[in-house]
């Protein structure tokens, strides 16, 4: 019974059981026969049987005594195999087995679905033991055998039948960045994208935060786009460029009469986006004053132009952005309870670079792709580069990765950069960088010159540079001096030099 709860490892649990029978029982060579693949019966646990006799135990339907009982369902007890002709010792030959009178017990396993099998032993004919009594504690153990054989074939459907759905969720999802534009399949980014997808059609406000560059607005459109509003206006507000004096005609419009050589009727933003959705981009730069103008509107939903009297209803969907810890701007009393509790209904937080490595090589990708056809130009990163550009931090984000990415593509004069290249231009250093791409182009003259002997300083590669290329090749020398340009004995005398231990 202890055996039955050690769990579905039935490799392990059924052949101990076998094992018991034969060690306390001398119900000897147990096997389980199981259908296989093929349709047929084959024995698929054993104990005190070779991998040879158990290759050997395939049956067919009805085949000898174990066809017989797969076939019937009923239990059959062989007195003596050498006198029953259904017997066909095809398992275990009659020579391997002692030479008194020997029976064979088959009994039938209840199973799942296509999982019914049987579970079959020798026995001495002769023994001090009744043979009903081991009759009976085989009924007992074939009853444990097929409620491990029914939980182990629901588990198995019940895994397989989350998997596929994990595979169509992930599918979905990763078909959902394609769609709304956003690179990467990372866990972190994959469970935004679901959290966003999941309020899409919901009229709640959402609050997006993330650090600068994380992609806040491009999430907030995603937002937009997975929504019933997708038809209608997208309007963003850049709040850190609102001018308090032209807030009320900016947002709430106004008609003639209202100001001397105005126009008839000029349109707000927040009725401009009526039926749609209306983005707040970095919301905590707003003033107290707007803050409380706008939350009134927003319970509201409806608006007053100045100069009309009448109000108009509107129906938009808030999202709003912020880098900042709204709660503790609350409590330095830099942005309204009110409007905080409004906003922070359905909070989603964007994961940063830092939590999405894997998406840092797409990234890559996907920009190049995008500055070399901008600027029509055919520049590449070599493995150890993009393996570098991962490495490293990047506290401005997704923009700084992009920004980075296009000075490359604009000062490299040569289609493909190696990991030195992006150390210099990552520092910074943009005039080593070019010089470092002049000097390759004379070494190529000296190596077309067999009689000019290259020579390069011993600070042509910094420390970092090669402790980085020692990193990713894992301490090997030669492939780090490959990956640098440099002998193997070159770049043993720099470790020495510069004290890498």
């Amino acid at each position: 019974m202890a055996l039955v709860g050690r769990g579905l490892e039935l490799d392990v649990v059924i052949r101990e059981i076998l094992h018991l029978l034969s060690e306390l029982l001398g119900l000897n060579r147990g096997r389980v026969v199981l259908p296989d693949e093929k349709g047929r019966f084959a024995i698929r646990y054993a104990y005190g049987l070779t991998p040879e006799e158990i290759a050997r135990g395939v049956y067919e339907l009805g085949e000898g005594v174990t066809g017989t009982v797969l076939r019937n369902r009923q239990l059959i007890v062989v007195q003596d195999i050498d006198d029953d002709p259904l017997f066909l010792g095809r398992a275990v030959s009659r020579a391997h087995l002692p030479q008194e009178k020997v029976a064979f017990i088959v009994m039938p396993i209840g199973g799942f679905r296509n999982e019914a099998g049987v579970i079959a032993c020798h026995r001495l004919r002769h023994r001090n033991r009744e043979l009903a009594d081991d009759i009976t504690i085989l009924q007992i153990v074939s009853s444990l055998i097929s409620q491990l054989l029914q939980l182990k074939a629901a588990v198995e459907e019940q895994n397989q039948a989350l998997q596929q759905q994990n595979v169509l969720l992930v599918q979905a999802l990763e078909s959902a960045t394609i769609r709304y534009g956003i690179v990467g399949h990372s866990p972190a980014l994959l469970q935004a994208i679901s959290a966003l997808e999941r309020v899409s059609d919901s009229p709640s406000p959402v609050l997006i935060l993330g650090r600068s560059g994380t992609g806040k607005e491009l999430f907030a459109r995603a937002l937009h786009l997975a929504s019933s509003r997708r038809e209608h206006p997208f309007i963003k507000i850049n709040c850190a460029a609102i001018v308090q004096s032209t807030f009320d005609m900016e947002f709430f419009g106004y008609e003639r009469g209202a100001f001397q050589g105005a126009r008839e009727k000029h349109i707000g933003l927040l009725e401009q986006a009526n039926t749609g959705t209306i983005l707040f981009d970095n919301i905590d730069e707003l003033s107290l004053n707007i803050q409380g103008k706008l939350i009134r509107s927003i319970e509201a939903a409806s608006i007053n132009r100045i100069g009309s009297r009448s109000r108009i209803p509107i129906n938009i969907r808030v999202v709003a952005t912020s880098t900042q810890d709204l709660q503790r701007l609350t409590e330095e009393k830099a942005f309204r309870y009110d409007l905080f509790y409004h906003l922070n209904i359905i909070p989603v937080r964007l994961p940063s670079l830092v939590h999405r490595k894997e998406d840092i090589p797409l990234l890559v990708e996907y920009f190049l792709n995008q500055f070399n056809q901008r600027h029509d130009r055919s520049i590449s990163l070599s493995p150890d580069a993009v393996h570098y550009l991962t490495e490293q931090n990047w506290p401005g984000e997704i923009r700084q990765l992009s920004s980075f990415l296009e000075r490359t593509v604009l000062l490299s004069t040569k289609c493909i950069l190696k990991m030195r290249d992006i150390h210099l231009l990552l520092k910074g250093d943009s005039e080593a960088f070019l010089q470092i791409d002049q000097n390759r182009n004379e070494r190529q003259e000296v190596r077309s010159n067999p009689s000019i002997r290259p020579y390069e300083s011993v600070l042509s590669h910094s420390k970092e540079e090669i402790l980085n290329a020692l990193k990713i090749n894992r301490g090997n020398k030669s492939r780090a001096a490959k990956m640098l340009g440099i002998t193997y004995r070159q770049i043993c005398y720099r470790i020495k030099k510069l004290s890498i231990s």
